[in-house]
């Protein structure tokens, strides 16, 4: 009985030592050997690339609606949530869809606002500018989300609209694999190649 109590601790601690540590080490070795910037969030000077930023300035392209914003769930004012992410409130948003349907009287005001304020700022929105993602932090837009926002950054930057154009064709990325999903723009790489575009940019 003793012997396989014993075989039975030799082969418990192999298996963690083996399993538990060195496999999880070497899956991080090789992360970090030919994958660093993925391994560690794709994080970069201004944030990750993979996560939606908070835009609130006319200068720079903004990305989809997400819970952050003056419609973000507020029980104390009564606010249930909403999709309008372009001034922010203080209210930490959450992961996830409003849970808003088509019928929503909330949804349907919020959006109608939405869309108010980018006709404010000579923009003709796209239903990607209007309506959230799944996750409500998607990063990416698609092309022509980023191509209808020249007028208000343009306004905003001075920087003119074909250089702007440039910007945008040079950041879109091609369906995954050539045919999965569609086209699409990261909203922060968009920003910071505006930002090196501008005068005295970086």
């Amino acid at each position: 009985m003793l012997l396989h109590l014993r075989r039975s601790l030799v082969l418990a601690v192999a298996c963690f030592v083996v399993f538990g540590l060195l496999y999880a080490l070497a899956g991080t070795g090789v992360a970090q050997a030919l994958f660093p910037s993925q391994a560690n969030g794709s994080i970069g000077a201004n944030g990750s690339t993979l996560i939606g930023q908070n835009w609130t300035s006319t200068r720079w392209f903004h990305g989809r609606p997400d819970d952050f914003g003056p419609y973000a769930a507020d029980p104390k004012k009564g606010i249930s949530g909403g999709d309008n992410p372009l001034v922010a409130n203080g209210i930490p948003g959450e992961s996830g869809a409003t849970n808003l349907g088509p019928r929503s009287r909330t949804l349907v005001a919020d959006t109608r606002q939405l869309i108010r304020w980018w006709h404010q700022h000579g923009v003709n929105p796209t239903s990607d500018l209007v309506t959230t993602s799944a996750s409500g932090y998607d990063p990416d837009i698609s092309p022509a989300s980023a191509y209808a926002q020249i007028p208000m950054v343009a306004k905003s930057t001075g920087v003119t609209a074909s250089t702007l154009r440039r910007i945008i064709a040079a950041q879109v990325r091609p369906a995954e694999l050539g045919f999965l999903g569609s086209p699409t723009v990261n909203v922060l790489q968009l920003n910071e190649a505006l930002a090196r575009a501008e005068p005295g940019g970086r």
